[in-house]
């Protein structure tokens, strides 16, 4: 069983953790689709939707850049245990106080809370990966990991939810998120027995948070890496507060929305694990670049201008969609680059990685707040194209320390990355 192991690239210990995180997800994911345009068929402005989810995500975001330093200082399966408390907290207040008289304030601040969550039980197993997998299997191990993350959330949830909300109503489709995050814990933080790295002895936990900081400053290589992976999913956030309304007008229905990310998304888990593959020969930084950065740029406007061009096809706009999500991928190599920059302080790297991950859930429904009205949807899709350009020339100097290349040697040329 060693050999399926080490080919397919998934740590064997952790093997229960990625499938708890799949289902944790799952869970977390189940209003992504339909949220947006719920809310405001029943009477909120899309300025309030884009504020709620907003606000979510400068949660997501401090709780991302959080999740590194303290499953570094405290160890990855406290961080994860205090991210499901945070989490179900969160999502009583929200779908018992907030959700059934449309609350704005109490949807603001359970919301928010419920936003704390999901970062720190998932993105902490992202330390676990770090430190456990060897260097050579690491583009496949956090490919792995995007794989189910993806899967859970894009694709389970998606699906999950346009099948529940027909049979159980909206707001009994979100109490079962409940359900599925426990499951998850189950799997990843019992069943799961293996035990994480050591953690920081207490007088050092101060110095493991400040070092979440400092870090970019000792390798300002890691901060570059940061912001590509701001932008990376920074698309995928804005698109849920605008283009549902936007397809609706072109004739396509929620139902037929949700399809369209479910399987969205059904591709990009698929392509998380090949762009690991890829990565892990032809060079993570060369993946980035053309497949992530060019090949995102590219497919967000034929994804957006798919229904103007064939108009009322489906398939079209679904195959436009799907070569999005399938390039959409191509950052994946990013998670082994980044902690692959410093020798030690791999949770500090993976701070600011994870920071990165969580600001666009922030930041693309800010785009939407802040440009919608000025330059509408179009102006829009063309800013977030114009991002994913600026990514590929910041990947172009976000290069390997000799030490790490020589690791690396045994699948790509060094001169790949110099």
């Amino acid at each position: 069983m060693s050999t399926f192991y080490e080919k397919t690239g998934i740590p064997r210990q952790l093997l229960w953790g990625y499938i708890g995180i799949m289902i944790f997800m799952m869970g977390d994911g189940i209003e992504q689709g339909w949220l947006s345009p719920y809310l405001v068929d029943h009477g909120m402005t899309v300025q309030q939707s884009a504020t709620l989810f907003t606000v979510y995500g400068i949660t997501i975001a401090i709780s991302a850049w959080f999740s590194g330093v303290l499953a570094e200082g405290f160890g990855v399966k406290r961080t994860m245990a205090a991210g499901l408390l945070l989490y179900c907290l969160g999502t009583v207040g929200f779908v018992g106080f907030g959700m059934p008289e449309l609350n704005f304030p109490v949807m603001l601040l359970t919301y928010a809370l419920r936003g704390f969550g999901y970062p720190l039980f998932a993105y902490s197993f992202l330390v676990w990966i770090a430190y456990s997998s060897p260097q050579k299997q690491l583009g496949r191990a956090v490919g792995w990991f995007w794989f189910v993350f993806t899967g859970g959330l894009n694709v389970l949830g998606a699906y999950y939810s346009s099948w529940a909300i027909t049979r159980f109503g909206h707001l009994n489709t979100l109490w079962t998120s409940l359900f599925w995050a426990l499951l998850g814990a189950l799997f990843a933080l019992v069943l799961n027995k293996t035990s994480a790295q050591k953690t920081a002895a207490p007088g050092n936990r101060a110095k493991e948070l400040v070092k979440g900081l400092t870090i970019v400053k000792e390798e300002p290589k890691v901060l570059l890496g940061g912001i590509v992976r701001v932008i990376n999913t920074t698309a995928q956030f804005a698109f849920p507060v605008f283009l549902p309304m936007y397809m609706a007008r072109h004739g396509f229905d929620t139902t037929q929305w949700l399809q369209i990310w479910g399987t969205i998304f059904t591709a990009n888990i698929i392509f998380n694990l090949i762009f690991g593959f890829v990565g892990d020969r032809l060079g993570w930084r060369n993946t980035i670049m053309w497949f992530g950065g060019v090949g995102c740029a590219v497919t967000t406007l034929l994804f957006y201008y798919a229904p103007q061009i064939w108009q009322g096809s489906f398939w079209m706009v679904m195959t436009a969609g799907v070569l999005w999500g399938a390039f959409l991928a191509g950052y994946v190599p990013l998670t082994a680059l980044v902690p692959s920059l410093v020798q030690k302080d791999k949770g500090a790297a993976m701070a600011i990685l994870n920071l990165g991950a969580g600001l666009p859930v922030f930041v693309g429904p800010a785009i939407v707040g802040l440009f919608i009205g000025m330059a509408g949807e179009e102006g829009v899709i063309w800013i977030l194209a114009v991002l994913y350009l600026v990514s590929a020339v910041l990947t172009r100097f976000i290069t390997l320390p000799d030490n790490a290349k020589t690791l690396h040697h045994h699948t790509i040329k060094t001169e790949q990355y110099a």
